[in-house]
């Protein structure tokens, strides 16, 4: 899926212009930006909910049931994500820091989903033998779902 792309792009252009914040107080480091930011996604912050919302109600594949379930997806999916800042490098007024996020691996099952999609088209048709997105999106609804394996990404702005 596209929007979570998205996500995690925005995740890092987020981060980025955390960094970027002034360093002179030392409760307002780079560090500490960045965990108040990871912080808004695991408490499902009112920024964060309504930046889901908007992307959520873009999906166009979905219907209204889907959607929800999507969202309810999201949520957990933010609320289970881990952190570990590895390290951080100031210089003047710029800043790097370098994170590891751990996240259940759900770009492997949309990719795992797209393949079988490929080779079993017939399983997403209707009753005239048309490709029901409906169907499909509901396959892989029901795979997010079921989830388990984590992922590890390295993150540094």
């Amino acid at each position: 899926m596209k929007h979570l792309k998205i996500i995690v792009g925005t995740l890092a252009v987020m981060l980025l212009a955390l960094v970027g914040c002034s360093i002179n107080d030392l409760s307002n480091t780079p560090t500490k930006q960045t965990e108040l930011f990871f912080n808004k996604y695991q408490t499902l912050d009112q920024s964060v909910l309504d930046d889901l919302n908007h992307v959520v109600a873009a999906e166009t594949q979905f219907n209204t049931e889907q959607r929800e379930r999507y969202k309810e997806l999201m949520k957990k999916h933010y609320q289970n994500l881990t952190y570990k800042i590895k390290d951080e490098e100031v210089n003047g007024n710029t800043a790097v820091v370098i994170g590891e996020i751990e996240v259940t691996d759900y770009a492997n099952v949309l990719r795992d989903s797209e393949s079988y999609l490929s080779e079993n088209p017939q399983e997403f048709q209707n009753d005239l033998g048309e490709y029901d997105v409906t169907l499909y999106s509901e396959y892989r609804l029901n795979k997010l779902e079921e989830a388990k394996d984590k992922v590890k990404y390295t993150l540094g702005v």
